[in-house]
């Protein structure tokens, strides 16, 4: 996916989880942040150089930017962090459009409707039978990375255990289910459920793993006004 009217920035604080004071060309604009979670390990007041798309001077919207990416220093030189937490469903489609399933998929619906929950993606696809197999994919954006290590959630998420108990129910019923973590960064070597922050999301991870849900784990390359699964 691709953005537009990119701008560097710095960083300075974030008043509440929707709007951060960014400093651009010298003046501190207030800007929106798109991604509600805590990101403190990322955003660090007057150090954290920022992306950010520039909506323009005449745009409808509240703010004139929206923060996307940031650059953090790591022990192996800076790294790019898409934080845009509507991203990881746009290339998540992309990815399966791309044929990075492996899968020959021939139909895919977004935010689609199973019991009383919505997964992000129901898709289908054929066999080499022929024989045409129902999917449902739930993802989940990371951004939490520490040593080489990414770990989701970054805060508790019911609803993130939720979706994944939903997800075990749908492989019972015949479905193919699916959770797949897009890493909102290039350069890790493990990933690993958030045991501390979110203990029963992370049994729930396991127990759906154990009973046939798939769990999968990509890494992005992340440019400044680019996002796209490795």
């Amino acid at each position: 996916m691709n953005y537009n009217n990119i701008v560097e920035g710095i960083f300075i604080s974030r008043p509440n989880r929707f709007i951060a004071n960014v400093e651009i060309n010298g003046q501190v604009e207030v800007c929106h942040v798109k991604n509600t979670g805590r990101c403190k390990e990322l955003l660090i007041p007057g150090k954290t150089k920022v992306y950010l798309e520039d909506h323009g001077e005449n745009t409808k919207r509240k703010t004139r930017y929206s923060l996307l990416t940031v650059v953090k220093e790591t022990p192996n030189g800076p790294m790019l962090i898409n934080m845009d937490s509507q991203a990881p469903n746009k290339v998540a489609k992309e990815w399966l459009e791309r044929g990075g399933l492996g899968k020959n998929v021939t139909y895919i619906k977004p935010e689609k409707t199973y019991g009383d929950s919505r997964f992000d993606l129901y898709f289908e696809y054929l066999t080499e039978e022929n024989e045409v197999v129902k999917a449902y994919m739930e993802v989940k954006g990371v951004t939490l990375e520490e040593d080489g290590v990414v770990r989701f959630p970054d805060a508790p998420t019911s609803r993130g255990t939720k979706h994944i108990e939903c997800l075990m129910k749908a492989k019972e019923e015949g479905y193919e289910a699916y959770i797949l973590f897009v890493v909102q960064l290039e350069r890790f070597t493990s990933f690993e459920a958030n045991h501390q922050t979110d203990p029963a999301f992370a049994q729930a991870l396991e127990t759906a793993r154990r009973n046939g849900v798939q769990v999968l784990v990509k890494p992005c390359i992340v440019t400044p006004d680019t996002l796209q699964i490795k």
